[in-house]
Order: C-alpha cells, then sequence, then structure tokens
C-alpha cells in the first residue's frame, strides 16, 4: 500500500500533460497510473479532479536572513521557507553573500548552511564572491566539493557588494574550470552613481525617484558587458532579475551564437510599472532594478509569454515599511527588495496565462510548469526536483487554474507587512502543497512539518545535462 495517492489530477510537467494518479511512497513519487485505471491502495488519497498538478517549486533566487550594510533581512529559514510551501515553492535557493569585507564567501556559505537547519522545505546555495584574493580559488573548489556549483556577482552596489571587472573575470574562469555557473546581477554601477548623483544634485533622490535613478540602459549596458567577459572566459552565466526586453534579447541572441546563458525575471517586473512611484506607498516597490514604463513592461511580458525566458524567480527579500520608511528620502541609504516567495506562483502564473489568454489550456500550463519548476531545477542542477515523474521527489502543488483570490498582505506568512502585489486578483492559488511526501497544506490549513529541509548538493553546469533530457 502508498503512503499517498494524488488522484484524477492533470499531471503537468513541462512538457507533456496526462490525466494520471501520482502514487506516493516513502517521499518519493513511485508511479503514474492512467487515470481511466481504478485508483490504487494507499494509506491516504487526495482527489484532485478537476483540477491541475504542478511540481513543486523550485525558486532560484531567494535572500533569507541578509545582512547588506546595516540592515538585515526580517525573516529566518523556518519563516521564509513555511511561506514558500504555503505558495508551493518547496525547494528555494539561497546566497551566501559576505556580510562584511572579514567574511569570506567560504564562510557566508558554512553560515547559511548552519542557519538552514531550521529549513522547512529542501534548500541549495549559491555563493558570492565581492573581493579576488589568492585564497578565493580554493574557496571555490571546496565549495564545490560541498555541491555549492554557483558564485553571484553584482556589477553594481558599489561599497557594500559590488565586484570590480578583474574579480568578475577571474571568478568567472574559475566556475568555467570548476564546472559551475556564474550568477550576475547586471547594471552599470558608473552609470547608476552618475545617474543618482545628478538627480540629488537636482534634489530628485527619494523614493518617488527611484526609476529615474537606475535606467535601462545601466541594465543592458551591463548585460552586454558581462555578456563578452563570459564569451571570453567560457563561462556559462545566468542574469537575475532582468527587467527589459532588451536585456532578454541581449540573452537571447547570446544563446544563438553559441553561449551558455540564460535570463531569469521575477513576478514584480511582469505585472508593476513604474507608476507605482507616483502612488501613495511608493516604498513598497523600492527593488533594484526599479520597476520600469508601462510599454517596457508590456515588452517584457510578450517575451516571458513567448519563451524569450528561461525562469521566474520572487528574488523574496524581506525587509518591512518602518526599514524602507527611515531613508525614503534618500534612497541611497534605504534598503531595496521585496517579500514575494509565497506570491510568486499566483503572480507568475496569472501573468503568463493573461499573456496567452487562457489558463487552461496544456501547452499553457506546460510552459508555466516549466518556468515555475523544471527550468530552475534543471539550469541549476538539482536532481530529482521540478518533474512528476516515477523516481522524483514527491513535491507536488494541486490548483484550480481558474479560482482567483484577492492579495491582502495581512494574509501573507513572510514575517513583513506589505505585499508588493496588494489588492490585485490572481489565480493559481495552491489548494494542495505535498514536499517530500507530506501534505504541508490543505483545505484544513497548513501543517508545519517541521524542520525537516534537506540541504541539497548540486551537479555541476555541463553533468546536469541529463537532467535537461529528462522533462517528461
Amino acid at each position: 500500500m502508498a503512503d499517498l495517492i494524488v488522484a484524477h489530477g492533470l499531471v503537468v510537467n513541462g512538457n507533456r500533460s496526462t490525466a494520471a494518479h501520482v502514487v506516493i511512497d516513502d517521499g518519493r513519487i513511485t508511479a503514474l497510473v492512467d487515470a481511466r485505471q481504478p485508483v490504487p491502495a494507499a494509506g491516504r488519497v487526495i482527489d484532485a479532479a478537476g483540477r491541475i498538478v504542478l511540481p513543486g517549486g523550485v525558486d532560484g533566487h531567494c535572500h533569507v536572513a541578509q545582512i547588506t550594510g546595516p540592515y538585515r533581512t526580517l525573516d529566518d529559514y523556518a519563516l521564509t521557507t513555511s511561506a514558500a510551501l504555503r505558495g508551493g515553492t518547496t525547494t528555494i535557493l539561497d546566497f551566501g553573500i559576505p556580510r562584511d569585507a572579514a567574511e569570506t564567501p567560504l564562510a557566508a556559505v558554512e553560515h547559511k548552511m548552519e542557519l538552514a537547519r531550521q529549513a522547512r522545505c529542501d534548500v541549495a546555495l549559491h555563493a558570492a564572491v565581492i573581493s579576488w584574493d589568492p585564497t578565493v580559488p580554493d574557496q571555490l573548489e571546496r565549495l564545490a566539493a560541498l555541491g555549492v556549483r554557483s558564485v553571484k556577482l553584482y556589477m553594481t552596489n558599489r561599497g557594500t557588494t559590488m565586484a570590480d571587472d578583474d574579480t568578475v573575470l577571474k571568478v568567472m574562469r574559475e566556475m568555467a574550470r570548476l564546472d559551475g555557473l556564474t550568477y550576475v546581477h547586471a547594471e552599470h554601477d558608473a552609470i547608476v552613481v552618475d545617474c543618482t548623483h545628478a538627480r540629488a544634485a537636482a534634489g530628485e533622490i527619494g523614493i518617488e525617484h527611484l526609476h529615474r535613478t537606475r535606467p535601462e540602459l545601466a541594465e543592458e549596458a551591463s548585460v552586454r558587458e558581462v555578456l563578452a567577459m563570459a564569451e571570453y572566459a567560457g563561462a556559462p552565466v545566468y542574469f537575475v532579475h532582468q527587467s527589459t526586453p532588451g536585456a532578454v534579447d541581449l540573452v537571447t541572441a547570446a544563446r544563438a551564437r553559441g553561449l551558455a546563458v540564460h535570463s531569469e525575471t521575477c513576478p514584480h517586473y511582469l505585472v508593476l510599472d513604474d507608476t507605482v512611484y507616483t502612488g501613495r506607498i511608493p516604498e513598497r516597490f523600492a527593488c533594484c532594478p526599479p520597476m520600469r514604463s508601462p510599454e517596457t513592461v508590456a515588452a517584457l511580458r510578450a517575451r516571458f509569454a513567448a519563451g524569450a525566458v528561461d525562469t521566474i524567480a520572487s528574488d523574496h527579500s524581506c525587509y518591512d515599511l518602518t526599514q524602507k520608511r527611515e531613508h525614503r528620502d534618500d534612497i541611497r541609504l534605504m534598503p531595496h527588495g521585496l517579500p514575494g516567495v509565497e506570491t510568486r506562483l499566483p503572480v507568475a502564473f496569472t501573468a503568463l496565462t493573461d499573456a496567452l489568454g487562457s489558463c487552461t489550456e496544456p501547452v499553457v500550463l506546460q510552459r508555466f510548469a516549466d518556468l515555475f519548476a523544471a527550468a530552475p531545477a534543471r539550469v541549476n542542477a538539482i536532481p530529482g526536483k521540478g518533474v512528476i515523474a516515477a523516481g522524483y521527489d514527491a513535491d507536488l502543488v494541486v490548483l484550480d487554474p481558474t479560482e482567483t483570490r484577492i492579495v491582502l498582505g495581512a494574509d501573507l506568512h513572510m514575517g513583513t507587512d506589505f505585499s508588493p502585489f496588494e489588492g490585485m486578483r490572481l489565480r493559481g492559488w495552491p489548494r494542495v502543497v505535498v514536499a517530500a511526501g507530506r501534505i504541508v497544506l490543505d483545505d484544513n490549513g497548513f501543517h508545519d512539518p517541521g524542520p525537516v529541509g534537506r540541504y541539497l548538493p548540486r551537479l555541476g553546469y555541463r553533468d546536469r545535462r541529463p537532467l535537461a533530457r529528462e522533462r517528461s
């Protein structure tokens, strides 16, 4: 007898949909049985008739308990991973970013590994390098041995997390040698700094002017430079939170000429535009890159719907309004980042299905399953994730694709006092979530599984190729 069966649902993977009973035993999927057949015996059966069953989400870009300068996000692993599960995400990837010049990249990751012992869902990690020294190659080798196969580099944020061009190129070479992946925050620092200084001189440095200090050109100029360095170093690159169609097009063109490059965007860049900075609470939208013009958002959403973007990630950063309002009159001093790990599924699902004109067509659902789960697992080389198939981890989300709810920040669970999506009506809310074979969300509410999340070592970038083939 199986432990659990999710019966009669439309099982949606990245390239195929089938009506099936999902059989789960000992935390793994053991079989998919044609839904026309009787439901096998099980300790518990969840009836998913009339609903879709997606792979548990993989959020490749989260910041948990992050310290940047004088600010610390207000969450911990117990809180953020519980919110992730409520939102249908069963695996997160966090960053070990050095808190100051005294902390090494290896120590930053080891610190996060210790904190992650309280995680309720599975966790993988990225490293980050800010400055180069002779110990970095050995640290990167030791990180790779721990299964940390990616390093983040910031092209901006001078004085805190920014890496200079020499460091960027050296890290790319090391990551190519170690079969790793370079994550990049691409904004041209000189353009951002000069533009910010000009706005400050004009007295336009409050939050309502954020979008004018970090222009689209700064992002696209940085993407061009990073692509040139990646091509020179022979390094695979993943661009985080791309917010313009021009940035996505640069990645698409580079991939067409043979570079190993990937494009990520975030839900807020698909549904919010820069008019939010003229609203009543503009500090709710303080993030970098900022929101873009309505025309840019429409064009980015078209690229997203057409398949030019590889993954959708939350870029979750849990500050509250008190922290953001401390320096709302000077964006150079305020913390940037938005809470979003719990709302990634409904915001992205609504954006994609609105753009493609259907929330029930199999091809649309398959595209979403790839963006939400399969592609993040594949690109980041995480075995056992992102696919509903025998042998994979039993991570599932059951939802009614036509059901809508209104976002109320007070009803969310991310440890902050706002949501950038407050008041929006969205589709794609999880009704049932299964993580590692445990039912953590159903009609009776959230069932805290305790600190059962596992740390997930990852494969090398080239070693991920079998995952790229197994998409059904």
